[in-house]
């Protein structure tokens, strides 16, 4: 074969492969776009490409530099106390706390005064201080650090177990505070940043994103517990309670509160209250000493129900809240809502949770006029209804002293009780109620006349001290007509198991 056939098959060849690669490219181009809805964009990736979005890393450097100075160290002391086992041994009633012989089987054990620590938020220049209700919660002591170093004794305010939240006060002016944001605001995937003092450190700064919203996970146990959490992969520690949650123009969406973690520290989700119940709370809380809560009054199927439990329970399915019942005095009943019906928004919210739901009448008060939307039978309603306190009226909630707290009647003896009992003072249990008294075995007439050896003379008294105790403590005292002096131990907390933690 001559030399010229062999180029020209050789150029052939290049020429077919070349072909060959142009023609595949472009086939598999019309093969990608017609995947792709012939080029269209996703509905959810509508506006990502615009030229106005925001682009490269984010920095923040500015949100921080604002928000550090108002966020607050607070340490807390919680007084020891004598906890008696009289209770538990055979021979506690015959002996008294001091005898050896009691000591031996098992008297009265001491139990050291209790140092602790979180985060706090400054919202006025005149010292009010945001924090969680875990925080402050028992504290005889509470000393609050700025950024700045300087130090000062604060006072409560006002607390609420029911959101985990607490106001507290100290005697200050010209300080830096944060600024509030929306929470309603917050969408999934933006950058957030968590404030606070973690693990006794100075003030520190962590960044993450808003991984969800509305989140409940069960670790507050209050009879009335609010959670609706803004869920987020900051960082946060033990010491994190109380402190900031910012966006990144520096205001304050949230109230970082807890932790999900098998260890008690973090392992990658961390949970703050959101700012538009923060602001409800905190503003009820200093005005009137306690939460203004509004009541829809109804009853509705728990978040998590299975398809068989809706089936077994005749639930259809349907969006939104679906109603099992309507209290008779509530303000659902007078404003025409009923079992089976399915609430949808409030107020033009859409409403897909019973934490959304919460989230949303959370921000109003008893006596306040919310819009509800609710489909029956297929058809959509909006109705106005006034909501109502949890006694069904629309009067101020009063604080709820400790002393209320442990429920029944309790008055202060007079002077000729006391002389014919030989007492200089003390509180009569003249009824029991269904408080933490029923929990003992105090029998009514029972005279208060100390708590861990504090004397009590007043209701005044007994409430004082019981307001800086925790954990258990020791009532003793007298009744009419017996001889001898009787004690009673007295648990001012029940804990229980959760699957999160307070930081």
């Amino acid at each position: 074969m001559k030399l010229k056939n062999v180029f020209l098959i050789v150029a052939i060849s290049i020429a077919t492969s070349l072909l060959s690669v142009w023609g595949y490219g472009t086939w598999l181009r019309k093969q990608t776009v017609t995947i792709q809805n012939d080029g269209k964009l996703p509905v959810n990736y509508a506006g990502f490409f615009d030229k106005d979005a925001p682009s490269g890393i984010p920095d923040f450097t500015a949100a921080a530099t604002s928000a550090t100075p108002a966020v607050v160290h607070i340490k807390t002391k919680i007084k020891g106390s004598t906890v008696s086992n009289k209770s538990r041994s055979p021979f506690g009633d015959m002996f008294g706390d001091d005898d050896p012989f009691f000591q031996f089987f098992g008297g009265p054990r001491s139990m050291p005064d209790q140092q602790a620590s979180g985060s706090g938020v400054i919202t006025t220049a005149d010292g009010y201080i945001i924090t969680n209700n875990h925080v402050i919660d028992g504290a005889s002591d509470i000393n609050v650090t700025l950024s700045d170093r300087k130090s000062y004794k604060a006072t409560v305010v006002g607390a609420d177990p029911n959101t985990d939240l607490a106001v507290i006060k100290i005697d200050a002016t010209n300080l830096p505070y944060m600024m509030f944001g929306n929470s309603d605001d917050v969408k999934l995937g933006q950058w957030v940043l968590a404030v606070g003092y973690p693990l006794n450190l100075d003030v520190t700064v962590t960044a993450g994103i808003v991984s969800a919203k509305s989140r409940s996970i069960g670790i507050n146990k209050s009879d009335r517990a609010i959670e609706s959490f803004i869920q987020t992969d900051a960082a946060v520690n033990p010491g994190n309670s109380g402190g900031a949650l910012i966006n990144t123009e520096g205001q304050l969406i949230g109230i970082n509160s807890a932790i999900a973690s098998p260890t008690g520290s973090y392992a990658g989700y961390s949970y703050a209250i959101p700012v538009n119940i923060v602001k409800k709370a905190v503003n009820d809380l200093i005005k009137f000493g306690a939460v203004q809560r509004g009541y829809i009054g109804i009853n509705y199927i728990p978040d998590g129900a299975s398809d068989e439990q809706k089936k077994a329970m005749g639930i259809k399915d349907g969006p939104g809240i679906y109603v099992t019942g309507v209290a008779t005095d509530g303000a659902a009943k007078s404003a025409g809502i009923e079992k089976g019906d399915f609430i949808t928004k409030i107020n033009n919210t859409e409403i897909n949770s019973s934490s959304e739901l919460q989230e949303q009448v959370a921000s109003y008060k008893p006596g306040d006029k919310i819009s509800v939307t609710y489909i029956r039978n297929g058809k959509e309603n909006t109705t106005s209804l006034t909501l109502k306190n949890k006694s069904g009226n629309y009067e101020v909630v009063k604080s709820e002293t400790v002393t209320d707290q442990l429920g029944g009647t309790l008055v202060t003896i007079d002077k000729a009780t006391a002389k014919k009992n030989d007492v200089t003072g003390g509180v009569q249990v003249q009824k029991l109620g269904n408080g933490l008294l029923k929990n003992t075995r105090i029998q009514e007439g029972f005279i208060i006349t100390s708590v861990d050896g504090q004397d009590v003379n007043s209701v005044e008294d007994l409430n004082s001290i019981l307001s800086s105790a925790n954990g258990t403590v020791r009532l003793e005292g007298v009744y009419p007509g017996y001889d001898g002096t009787y004690g009673y131990p007295l648990s001012l907390n029940n804990d229980s198991n959760n699957n999160g933690s307070n930081p």
